[in-house]
């Protein structure tokens, strides 16, 4: 009995890349949720209007400190915004540069 063959075949037909003007930009978004707790970070904020760090910490099993260093890196790529309240700091969704990044996985 002749044993079939499991691998498809990849087409390889030479292919150009056109230059992209948007890789860099989505490169940046894709990072900055490139990380579980970043995504649970996003996924909490876009339910909300605006929370202090201390929610996000409360949401999270992991220090105030690693908490803070990925509000950082979201914060970087523009994804969330971050205002000073006296001593805190009050987090939001930037509907903008989500709705980019939803773009640009749309078009993958």
């Amino acid at each position: 009995m002749a044993k079939k063959s499991t691998k498809s075949k990849c087409d390889a037909t030479p292919v150009k890349l056109k230059p992209d003007p948007t890789a860099e930009d989505f490169a940046k978004l894709a990072w900055a949720i490139a990380h579980p707790a970043r995504v649970q970070i996003v996924r909490f904020l876009i339910r909300r209007d605006a929370c202090m760090c201390g929610e996000i910490v409360a949401q999270l099993p992991l220090a105030q400190s690693t908490v803070s260093q990925h509000l950082k890196i979201l914060k970087e790529s523009g994804l969330i915004q971050g205002e000073v309240d006296g001593p805190r700091v009050c987090y939001c969704i930037n509907e903008n540069r989500l709705k980019q990044l939803k773009m640009f996985v749309s078009q993958l």
